[in-house]
């Protein structure tokens, strides 16, 4: 008996192709599979007779729904070095398609949360479809948005990224392209007529623009108050706005981050806002893959993990449990630079 390999990685008429392939895991990422979409990628750089990349996903279940969450947790749970490992090639192909000299289509059709997101965020070309839902949950499980959540999220319009990283909120395509999360949108009937305009020759944006789809905006008042109530440097003074304001919109927000791991909150604010000062993604990288090495050792991830994916109880105990728990020394330590030997570094 054969396993089908999960990447798919071909060249068809000039495109390179890279099709996630572990659709009963809706494409969790595991670390052979980062390994072998950036081994093509470095052979496609600097192939004249490749022009442009084009990554999708097989089956209908979505996209990709994040890494192998389970993996870091047990790896998390001794002394984490296979968790480091796959942090280290995950984040080495963020940044290797961040800075892609040729021009990459993501198909994102379906789920894409967490490292789906991280592979298909740098692309420049972000195709969303009526089945597309995004999300950044990772307070939920004890950990924070990675794989460049530090870099994109901040530079999403107003404080929508705050939002997103602290609530894990879910959008859809009409949200999704209003934030510029995604460039177009193609309805899922014509994905396939779009792919085959991509790989018969036709420059990746002119193909697109013969399926490309106007949608009207997802937003209706909730920019605004995201904006108003999101706004702070402190997740006390956010908790704090969202109970003066009292609408439904903001008590419903609260009521969502108070379900979330306390640490992970404080944590994913400072990432953001940390993020928002820095000139360089690399640099972003770095410091996702210091926090990320601390983060899947703390209870909170361990914790989280149990209740979402093992158990299946929803129900986490975190510790500490309440924002005045997590310090700022706390925060300190979880953010301070690796030694020189143990930092990342990014692909040559």
């Amino acid at each position: 008996m054969t396993t089908e390999a999960e990447i798919i990685a071909r060249i068809e008429n000039g495109v390179g192709r890279i099709t996630l392939n572990r659709p009963k895991a809706i494409h969790a990422l595991n670390r052979p599979m980062c390994e072998v979409m950036t081994q093509a990628l470095l052979a496609w750089r600097d192939d004249a007779a490749v022009t442009s990349v084009l990554i999708d996903h097989a089956g209908e279940r979505g996209f990709c729904a994040g890494g192998d969450i389970r993996t870091l947790a047990e790896s998390g749970a001794g002394d984490a070095s296979e968790a480091r490992a796959f942090f280290l090639a995950e984040y080495r192909l963020n940044h290797l398609m961040f800075d892609y000299p040729k021009p990459i289509t993501a198909i994102v059709d379906g789920i894409v949360m967490g490292g789906g997101v991280g592979i298909s965020e740098p692309a420049a070309i972000r195709i969303a479809t009526e089945r597309t839902t995004y999300a950044m949950p990772e307070t939920g499980i004890g950990l924070f948005p990675d794989v460049g959540g530090g870099w994109f999220l901040p530079r999403l319009p107003g404080q929508t990224g705050v939002w997103l990283a602290l609530t894990g909120a879910r959008l859809k395509a009409q949200q999704t392209i209003e934030l510029g999360i995604h460039t177009h949108y193609v309805p899922s009937d014509q994905i396939e007529a779009l792919k085959a305009d991509i790989v018969n020759g036709g420059e990746p944006i002119e193909a697109v623009g013969k399926h490309d789809m106007p949608i009207p905006p997802g937003f209706a008042f909730e920019r605004e108050a995201i904006d108003r109530l999101f706004a702070f440097d402190t997740v006390e003074e956010i908790f704090a706005a969202l109970e003066a304001d009292g609408s439904d919109w903001a008590l419903a927000q609260l009521a969502v981050l108070k379900t979330k791991s306390p640490q992970s909150l404080k944590v994913s604010l400072r990432q953001i806002r940390t993020g928002a000062r820095l000139t360089a993604f690399a640099d972003n990288m770095a410091m996702e893959y210091a926090l990320g090495a601390r983060m899947v050792r703390t209870h909170d991830f361990q914790e989280g993990v149990r209740a979402v994916i093992v158990d299946k109880d929803n129900a986490p105990r975190w510790s500490p449990a309440d924002l005045s728990g997590v310090t700022e020394a706390t925060l300190d330590a979880l953010f301070a630079p690796l030694p020189d030997n143990e930092k990342w570094t990014p692909l040559a």
